[in-house]
């Protein structure tokens, strides 16, 4: 599912060269629940970026679903995006302006759907992450918890073969936080590869396998026991 070979991004800040990955390598296949954690700094969002095809690496290789798209041009990586990667982020991202439903159908009008097939994909993409009846209700009309749904939702639409959730719990409450957690392990059950980026460790461990990266290295890679 996810390959990457040797992987480096730097940055050069006047004198000073940073290397945010230094050298990383990793496999993930196909419906595996991973988190990669660690601190600030550590790297794990430069790498997030990577896998969600959000950047391209300065060296190195990076395969998803066995394409090459390390080199691509932005709009190709677009495609890629839309098409493969479901993303769930910490501040959902929703738009304002544009009702519940309408948010969770903006990938389908990326991928040119009918309006018709985009309403009806949005509406079962609500119904199973439970927000039947809000699907004109503004985003700011609803709880973090309920919003962050609806970003789970819009990241099911379009049936990706990845799901990337960065910090998905971070702006919320514990007991919401572990209802998130919960259907992001439903979400794995049922087949789908989810890839967590997280600082928190106890997090993390609600993921089959924990990989740790600290200064842009891969620190650890074990499975989780008891998860």
């Amino acid at each position: 599912m996810i390959r990457i070979e040797n992987m480096y991004k730097i940055y050069n800040m006047g004198d000073n060269e940073v290397r945010a990955l230094d050298g990383v390598s990793l496999h993930i296949g196909a419906n595996e629940f991973v988190s990669i954690v660690g601190p600030s700094g550590s790297g794990k969002s430069t790498l997030m970026n990577m896998i969600g095809c959000l950047d391209t690496p300065t060296e190195g290789k990076y395969y998803i679903d066995g394409t090459e798209v390390s080199q691509m041009r932005d709009d190709q990586l677009a495609e890629i995006r839309n098409r493969k990667v479901g993303f769930i982020f910490q501040s959902y991202n929703l738009l304002g302006r544009l009702t519940v439903l309408e948010n969770v159908e903006l990938p389908l009008i990326y991928a040119g759907l009918a309006k018709n097939e985009r309403r009806h994909l949005a509406k079962e993409a609500l119904k199973k992450v439970g927000l039947e009846g809000r699907e004109h209700h503004r985003p700011n009309q609803l709880s973090g918890g309920q919003q962050q749904r609806v970003a789970i939702a819009r990241a099911l639409v379009n049936k990706p073969s990845l799901i990337l959730a960065d910090e998905p719990t971070g702006a919320l409450d514990s007991k919401t936080g572990e209802e998130i957690m919960q259907m992001l392990r439903e979400i794995h059950q049922e087949g789908n590869t989810v890839v967590l980026i997280t600082h928190d460790k106890e997090i993390a461990k609600n993921a089959k396998r924990m990989i740790s990266i600290h200064d842009g290295k891969i620190f650890s890679d074990c499975e989780v026991k008891y998860a």
